[in-house]
């Protein structure tokens, strides 16, 4: 069982040498020191030649302004199975950490964290196929067959370490990032290294946890949003600057966090052909794999962090995964609520690189 442990980090203000304060036995660890405990040489990973060539990398970039303390985080193009994947990158050395969104989200979802993992690391942040500026193939292409699936995000996932990173990486993963980091993980277990769930989705509405009586319901009502223009009237109504700050508002526990510049990187991307035919196709995904069914087939080490104030991921039920063996700690995030990797970016990036150096 793992031990739960409470996360606290001075104001950004005092961010010169911050703190990770453990309830258990009141031990204290310094991210100063933990600095130095990185690891600086990554091993190998095992490549199945069938798997090589599955997409390219393009050479051309774009290089987002930072600041003279941080680093340039580059926006790239990789080609898998034919489509186009946007991903941002930062650092040249040190271990691997590939940062997976969460629904309606995209690689900017991490634009606190890359630039400053990336000093000691190497930092990719990708948009899941679907999401972001990565391509959104229509659904409906796939003769009836989901093409939203996890299994989908996990195979992008492995093939991305293969083709891109070209070695074993840490994932990072946000609310359903966490289900693609777990499905991955399981997948091609000699590919990551560990794993970071920061209020992994707890899929809710899935089929197994809706009562018997009313899953029929559930299909009709899903059926409709997909099939007719219920569906897209639905998206239009939400997909509004003053709609996604409401939102965004909601599962922040410090609003003045929803800056304009974050409601634009949402919701921009999102305004894209195929986006509302990806967002119909997800709310309606209610079947594939739980957390719970994933952890148990996990080999490598687990570290769960939790906002507190998270309101759609009640962190009382999230409490139950630390019972699964592979999670070796669950880490509570004061004052956070579901994105604690934007609205505490000076708790989250230290956190990250103290699982990192313990690994």
């Amino acid at each position: 069982m793992a031990k739960t442990s409470t996360f606290a980090a001075l104001p950004l203000t005092n961010f010169k040498s911050p703190s990770l304060f453990r309830v258990k036995n009141s031990s204290f660890i310094s991210f100063t020191d933990t600095h130095f405990l990185r690891q600086s040489n990554s091993t190998s990973i095992v490549r199945s030649s069938t798997l090589r060539g599955i997409g390219f990398v393009s050479c051309s970039s774009v290089t987002d302004e930072a600041s003279s303390e941080e680093l340039q985080v580059q926006t790239l193009t990789w080609k898998w199975k034919g489509y186009s994947i946007r991903y941002q990158c930062a650092g040249t050395s040190g271990p691997a950490l590939v940062l997976v969104h969460g629904f309606g989200a995209n690689s900017d979802h991490w634009r606190k964290n890359t630039p400053i993992l990336g000093k000691t690391h190497r930092v990719y942040s990708i948009d899941l196929i679907g999401y972001g500026y990565s391509d959104k193939p229509n659904p409906r292409e796939f003769g009836g067959e989901p093409f939203y699936t996890f299994e989908t995000w996990g195979e992008q996932l492995n093939d991305f370490c293969l083709d891109v990173v070209k070695d074993e990486a840490f994932f990072i993963c946000n609310s359903i990032g966490g289900l693609v980091g777990l499905q991955a993980a399981v997948s091609k277990p000699e590919i990551c290294r560990g794993l970071m769930l920061i209020n992994i989705s707890l899929r809710m509405l899935h089929i197994k946890k809706q009562p018997l009586i009313g899953r029929p319901f559930i299909k009709s009502f899903q059926n409709l949003l997909r099939s007719t223009p219920i569906g897209k009237l639905f998206f239009k109504s939400i997909a509004k600057p003053e709609t996604v700050k409401s939102i965004l508002c909601q599962c922040y526990h410090d609003s003045s966090q929803v800056t304009d510049e974050l409601v634009e990187a949402i919701l921009r991307p999102g305004l894209e052909p195929g986006a509302v035919d990806v967002f119909l196709e997800f709310i309606c995904y209610s079947g594939g794999p739980l957390p719970e069914d994933l952890l148990p087939l996990v080999k490598c080490p687990v570290l769960i962090a939790w906002g507190e104030k998270d309101p759609w991921e009640p962190i009382e039920l999230g409490r139950a995964y630390s019972n699964f063996d592979a999670v070796e700690d669950f880490v509570v995030l004061p004052e956070a609520g579901h994105c604690p990797q934007d609205e505490k970016p000076e708790v989250v990036n230290p956190l990250i690189e103290s699982f990192v150096a313990r690994h």
